[in-house]
C-alpha cells in the first residue's frame, strides 16, 4: 500500500480537483470566515488554542496583496469579536513579497497594527527557500515596531537553519520550529529523515535552553518524545512553550497531548485557495493517499 501510495502522491496533478476536495475537507476548515470561527470554536471547546491562515500564496498583482492584507484584518476581527483563543498565521508571498519588498512589509506592519490594537498575536510563516531571508528581513523590521506581537517560523530542514536560530534565540524569538514541507534542492536542504530529525531536535533544545517562546510544530512521534523530555528535564512552565498541529492530522495524538495538560494550538486553514495547500498536505503525508485513490473509485466514504 506504502508504493500505491507513494505513486498516488507522485501523480496528484493528473488527479481530478473534485477528487482532492473530497480528502481537502479533512485538512482546512472550509471556504468562508464562518467555517473558520466554527472550527476554532469547536477545537477550543477542546481546550485547543488555535492560529488562523488565510489560504492564497501565488499573487500577481498589487490589488490581490491588498485584498490579502485585508482578508487577514478581518481575520483578526473575527477572533476578537467572537472571543476565539486564536491568533494569525501570514504568508508574505500573499501580501507581495515576490512584487515589491517594500510594499509588502507596509501591509505586514497594517496587519501588525491591528493585531497589537487588539491584543493579539501573528506568525509570519516561512515558505521556500528562496523567500527565507527577505522573510526574516520582514520579520525582524516588524519585530521592532511591536515586539510583543509577532513571531516566525524556521524550518529545521534547511542547513543555514541553525545559524538563523542562533540569531533569533539571542533576540528572544517568539519561534514555531517545524521540519519543512518544501521540496527543496539537496544543496540547501537535509534530505535524510533521520538528520532532519536530529537537527530539529538540537535547535528546539537552544530555543528552550534561551527560554524563547517555542512553538512545537510536528506530528513526529520521535520529536514530540524527545520534547517532552526537555520540558521535564528543564521544568518549563506551560507558558514557556506551546505544542503545535495541523487541522485534521493526528487528532488522537493532539487530544493526547491536551489531556497530558500542554498548550497545543491547531493551524487551521481556510479559503477558496484550498488546492496547492491541499496538494502539500498529501505529498507530506502520502498515507492519505490511498483516501484519494478509494475516492477516484467511488470507495471513500
Amino acid at each position: 500500500m506504502k508504493l500505491l501510495n507513494n505513486l498516488i502522491v507522485t501523480t496528484l496533478p493528473l488527479v481530478p480537483k473534485p477528487v482532492v476536495k473530497i480528502i481537502a475537507n479533512k485538512y482546512i476548515a472550509g471556504i468562508t470566515l464562518g467555517d473558520a470561527v466554527k472550527t476554532v470554536q469547536q477545537l477550543n471547546a477542546k481546550q485547543a488554542l488555535c492560529t488562523i491562515d488565510v489560504l492564497g500564496e501565488d499573487i500577481f498583482t498589487k490589488e490581490q496583496a491588498e485584498a490579502s492584507r485585508e482578508a487577514s484584518i478581518r481575520v483578526l476581527n473575527a477572533v476578537h469579536e467572537n472571543n476565539l483563543q486564536a491568533n494569525l498565521s501570514i504568508k508574505i508571498t500573499s501580501l507581495g513579497l515576490k512584487i515589491d519588498k517594500e510594499f509588502c512589509q507596509e501591509n505586514v506592519n497594517a496587519i501588525l497594527r491591528h493585531a497589537a490594537s487588539l491584543n493579539n498575536f501573528v506568525r509570519i510563516d516561512m515558505e521556500d527557500h528562496t523567500c527565507t531571508a527577505e522573510t526574516l528581513e520582514v520579520y525582524r523590521t516588524v519585530r521592532n515596531l511591536y515586539p510583543k506581537h509577532v513571531g516566525i517560523v524556521i524550518q529545521a530542514y534547511l542547513y543555514r537553519s541553525k545559524e538563523d536560530i542562533l540569531a533569533l534565540a539571542q533576540e528572544q524569538a517568539n519561534v514555531r520550529l517545524c521540519k519543512g514541507i518544501y521540496n527543496e534542492p539537496a544543496k540547501v536542504a537535509i534530505k535524510d529523515r533521520a538528520a532532519i530529525q536530529k537537527n530539529y531536535n538540537e535547535l528546539l533544545q537552544v530555543l528552550l535552553e534561551k527560554k524563547c517562546y517555542t512553538g512545537i510544530a510536528t506530528h513526529d512521534d520521535v520529536l514530540i518524545e524527545h520534547a517532552k523530555r526537555l520540558i521535564g528535564e528543564m521544568k518549563l512552565s506551560k507558558n514557556e512553550y506551546e505544542f503545535q498541529m495541523l487541522l485534521g492530522v493526528r487528532n488522537e495524538k493532539r487530544d493526547e497531548l491536551l489531556a497530558e495538560k500542554h498548550r497545543l494550538r491547531v493551524y487551521v486553514p481556510f479559503g477558496k485557495d484550498w488546492y496547492g495547500y491541499s496538494v502539500r498536505r498529501l505529498k507530506e503525508n502520502p498515507q492519505m493517499a490511498g483516501h484519494v485513490f478509494k475516492a477516484i473509485f467511488g470507495l471513500e466514504k
